[in-house]
């Protein structure tokens, strides 16, 4: 900084060489507002410009690197209506056409001048009509003004940019950022972990990263794997690790809470209640629940479950163990309607038991609010089922024994804390059924004791998924009909309720319509989050009792909704939603002892990430494969919500990539807080800081998740 004479890391990036206001604004679009910022945004690929070749030597469908000189630039037409700016680059040996079709004729005409040399980037194709040529190349230009240092007879970085921001400007950045403010790069490992793995020096390796020696391996660096790029990924997911290891160590391990006595007679006379004997799954794991609530120290225990292996059961086991114990339950889950669902499916286990049993939802009012929150306060209710209405400071506890968060995803740390705050350290247990890969959940949930449903109850048929375009609308809704007239159930799901000005869209009303006029013997209904609870509740009561044949619904029905008789689920612009999502729509059906079908009906034009969505359905069944197909497609940064989980995003890591080094970094990780529990050695005082300048705000989120 000018005014500043001591550097730090912290500087701001617009006072660097070359920046300034105007690009510091273009930086801030790519989050790069520090120092610090610029060093670990690394590059996604490499180009060898080690050896360049000549455009006699391009081969169409090979990727290629060029130089020559501009022989013209200009826009051309093709056809009446389109336009396509063009440059024809030539050196000695031929000449190679670029095309782009996305274009700012103004700007592309002040880039490309006559007898200016480039850098093209890309792959050729052949033109019948004009020979060779590469469409949207990577470009660059080359002048004598001493930046061909970083792009000649290099291995060269490639990043992310904005409009505005280009390669040529963002390599001189980060070069200029390196030689002002290398020597102030820390190392802060310990010694022994450097050695044991071989690790090469932080500063080496955040340079290395941006701009490797020449005799680096292409392959490697594309891959992450050359030594700097794993130094960088270990200390990302160390830190990380670090701080779930301090949080269990010093946050978990010293609550003490209310031990239970298991497995007493309101456990002996709920079993004899039910139709089904219990899965090998659901009793392994009600073993390891109750093992956990006969400790002093509060059960933290996360359930994964796919769609229908039975979560609920294995959650209302515990909750009445909690009953047993004197103790009031509170049940958190993150919409009315699911909360509605496990209310309408609990409430009768409830009345046989002789259990006090209450819904709280945002639509409670008047003296109905008042008495059921009098009725919580004074422990006459012993289990409370509600939303994020819950945690509200009206509504309080006489012995909180139990906390359950159902779909915990779609809830804030801060949400999740406020629950557990309403009782003495009370016992908590979280369920979902997104199924979450082991990479992301020793990431996010690396201090909980996990449980795993990997086993459905009998009977049950695998769901035939179908992928339908809207040309094919008639045969989706014939196998719709077909399953109305055995009598079985159906749901069509949309993801809008009515006509949006932004997208044009399938909504629940034009669709209900649809169906009013398609199938008039049958009786067809809409829900959807803005009808009144009364009326969610009753349609909801019908389509059980097979009053309603098919239920038109957005999302609502997404999860907690059990209609063992609906056989099949007609999903609306399915390409428009996300993976998981699309794998809990499926799982409304398939929950009897029929057949059942999950209609993809999608709409062009479909991206290419929606394609692989659509095949990941077609094509797979088991949620935990989905699981990992999501991660790949949509990337550990929007999986979950991560950034609500307590849990920065990823700069230098890939969940999918780098399991092992993930599985290394927490063992070393765990070891440490166990020989130094609060990091106060004075050898590992480098490392304390850097953890909380690496997590900052999330360490303090870390210790209420």
């Amino acid at each position: 900084m000018k005014n500043n004479p001591t550097p730090s890391l912290d500087d701001p990036i617009q006072f660097i060489k070359g920046v300034g206001p105007r690009k510091a604004i273009l930086l801030e679009k790519l989050r790069l507002t520090s120092i610090e910022d610029c060093l670990y945004f690394l590059p996604f690929r490499f180009e060898d410009r080690t050896q360049f070749k000549n455009i006699s030597q391009a081969v169409p469908g090979e990727h290629v690197i060029l130089t020559g000189e501009v022989l013209n630039a200009g826009t051309i037409f093709m056809g009446r209506w389109k336009r396509v700016f063009e440059v024809i680059i030539q050196d000695e040996t031929g000449i190679i056409r670029a095309k782009w079709f996305r274009f700012n004729e103004t700007y592309m005409k002040e880039k490309f001048k006559t007898q200016q040399k480039f850098i093209l980037s890309g792959k050729p194709t052949i033109n019948k009509r004009s020979g060779l040529e590469i469409i949207h190349p990577d470009t660059e230009q080359v002048s004598g003004d001493g930046v061909n240092s970083l792009v000649i007879g290099k291995i060269v970085p490639v990043y992310h940019v904005t409009d505005g921001l280009h390669q040529k400007s963002l390599r001189t950045i980060i070069k200029n950022v390196f030689d002002k403010y290398l020597h102030l790069i820390e190392e802060f490992l310990p010694d022994d972990i450097i050695r044991r793995h071989k690790l090469i020096p932080r500063a080496e390796a955040l340079f290395q990263s941006h701009f490797p020696p020449e005799d680096s391996s292409l392959s490697k660096l594309d891959t992450f794997k050359t030594s700097a790029q794993r130094r960088l990924v270990f200390e990302e997911l160390f830190l990380i690790q670090l701080g779930l290891a301090f949080r269990k160590k010093n946050i978990v391990e010293k609550n003490v809470g209310t031990p239970f006595k298991t497995r007493g007679e309101l456990i002996k006379r709920f079993v004899k209640l039910l139709p089904f004997t219990l899965t090998g799954a659901q009793k392994r794991v009600l073993s390891e629940i109750m093992e956990d609530l006969e400790k002093e120290k509060p059960m933290n225990r996360l359930i994964q479950g796919d769609v229908g292996s039975g979560k609920t059961i294995v959650a209302l086991t515990a909750i009445l163990t909690a009953v047993d114990n004197k103790t009031q339950t509170a049940f958190m889950v993150p919409t009315e309607i699911l909360a509605e669902q496990h209310y309408l499916n609990i409430r009768p286990y409830c009345e046989k038991l002789g259990i006090e049993l209450s819904l709280v939802t945002s639509a409670l009012k008047g003296k109905e609010r008042q008495s059921h929150h009098e009725n919580i306060r004074t422990g006459k209710t012993q289990i409370v089922i509600g939303t994020h209405s819950l945690i509200q400071k009206n509504i309080q506890f006489k012995k909180l024994g139990l906390a359950v968060v159902d779909e915990q995803h779609r809830f804030g740390v801060l949400q999740r804390d406020a629950i557990g705050k309403k009782g003495d350290h009370p016992h908590l247990l979280i369920m979902t059924a997104t199924p979450i890969p082991r990479s992301l959940a020793l990431t996010l949930y690396g201090d909980m004791n996990v449980s795993l449903l990997d086993e459905l109850p009998p009977g049950r048929e695998t769901i035939s998924t179908e992928l339908f375009y809207e040309n094919k609308r008639g045969k989706a809704y014939d196998a719709l009909e077909n399953q109305l007239q055995q009598g079985r159930q159906a749901f069509v799901v949309c993801p809008l309720i009515e006509k949006s000005d932004v997208m044009d869209l399938k909504t629940t009303v034009t669709v209900f319509d649809f169906i009013k006029d398609q199938f008039p013997k049958y009786t067809a209904c809409m829900i959807h989050g803005n009808l009144k609870k009364e009326d969610r509740k009753d349609i909801m009561s019908r389509f059980l009792k097979n009053e309603i044949h098919v239920l038109v619904s957005t999302t609502v029905i997404e999860v907690g909704i059990d209609v063992p008789n609906a056989t099949i689920i007609i999903i609306e612009h399915a390409e428009r939603f996300g993976l998981a999502q699309l794998h809990q729509l499926r799982g409304r059906v398939g929950r009897g002892i029929h057949s059942s079908r999950c209609l993809l009906m999608a709409y062009h034009p479909v991206t290419e990430e929606g394609q692989a969505r659509m095949k990941a359905m077609k094509n797979c069944s088991d949620g935990f494969v989905i699981a990992e197909e999501d991660l790949k497609i949509r990337g550990p940064g929007d999986f979950m919500g991560t950034r609500q989980s307590g849990i920065p995003l990823l700069k230098t890591a890939n969940l999918l990539r780098d399991i092992k080094i993930l599985e290394i970094a927490r063992k070393e990780a765990f070891r440490l807080i166990d020989q130094d529990p609060d990091l106060t050695a004075p050898e590992h005082q480098p490392l304390n800081k850097a953890l909380h300048r690496f997590l900052g705000d999330y360490l303090e989120l870390m210790e209420i998740i």
